[in-house]
């Protein structure tokens, strides 16, 4: 034994590969990941049950849901904001799109946005909190791929703007209510040139007070656009569209999640839609009963 020892250290010295009774493994394509196309992922752990997890979220007119599946309905809400962002696009209007957080107001601005005749056109603003005007004239820049060509004098990047405003364009902020008034009234002096042809869409929750200090912008709004909750009376029937797996859910069953969780909150639902479709990925004769309701309601909210 200790001669094997010895030459067991020489060998490593060496830098020579100690060979042991494993198996070789086969080089080759491994069977895939049955929970691939519902974006989960199992962690086994020796002795028990396999984990699910969001490996990653999926998307609903670029907006995550984590609900693979997912559908957008043509709610009312969802029509007024296709008529509303064709409108603006159409004549080159200023448009606030406001709601509370979590009722679907993203999801319906971009999938109208994806409606367009010409998408092509449509250029999103990523705003940070509060930028100042020189912040703000920076990512419209990069919205507008203007990249390291902005001048470093105001005058002459605001020129520049301008020119590459001079195309029809849709210029698009969500969370609107970042910005301070300074940066409100710089764009609102970018629409007024008489040398650019843009739609301005200004969205997000609170985004209609934010609009609202600044005088001069609020007036030249076209539409005032409000994405309401859901209806108690809607929720059945938009949920059966949104995710085949509330279908078969009784409408007792949809109003009780809907008092006590939901409240006509789209993001909620759809929260609550991802948990039931961990919790019964598997299981062949699945049926979403009260139990595994209050069950998936209580891990989304806590207990009720």
């Amino acid at each position: 034994m200790s001669t094997l020892s010895r030459v067991i250290r020489r060998d490593r010295r060496a830098g020579r590969a100690l060979l042991t009774g494993r198996e070789p493994e086969v080089a080759g394509s491994r069977r895939p990941d049955p929970l691939s196309e519902l974006g989960l992922n199992v962690v086994a752990d020796r002795g028990s049950g396999g984990q699910v997890f969001l490996r990653e979220q999926k998307h609903l007119a670029q907006v995550p849901v984590l609900v693979p599946g997912a559908q957008v309905v043509h709610t009312p809400a969802v029509r007024s904001v296709l008529r509303t962002v064709a409108h603006a696009a159409g004549v080159g209007a200023v448009v606030c799109l406001y709601g509370d957080a979590g009722q679907g107001r993203t999801v319906a601005l971009q999938y109208a946005l994806s409606q367009l005749p010409h998408p092509a056109r449509v250029r999103r603003v990523h705003v940070g909190v509060h930028p100042t005007v020189p912040e703000l004239r920076r990512v419209l820049a990069d919205a507008l791929e203007l990249g390291r060509r902005l001048p470093r004098g105001a005058g002459e990047a605001d020129l520049m703007l301008v020119h590459a405003l001079r195309q029809p364009r849709v210029l698009v902020l969500d969370e609107a209510q970042r910005l301070p008034g300074p940066a409100l009234e710089f764009l609102r002096g970018l629409w007024d040139h008489p040398d650019t042809d843009t739609a301005l869409l200004l969205a997000g929750a609170g985004s209609e007070r934010a609009l609202r200090r600044v005088p001069a912008l609020a007036s030249r709004v076209l539409t005032w656009e409000l994405v309401p909750r859901l209806s108690p009376r809607e929720v059945a029937t938009v949920m059966a569209a949104f995710h085949p797996l509330w279908e078969d859910v009784s409408e007792d069953d949809v109003v009780w999640v809907d008092e006590h969780v939901g409240h006509g909150n789209l993001r909620t639902w759809a929260k609550l839609t991802s948990h039931l479709t961990a919790e019964l990925y598997g299981k062949s004769r699945a049926v979403v009963d009260r139990g595994l309701l209050e069950r998936a309601c209580a891990r989304l909210m806590g207990p009720l």
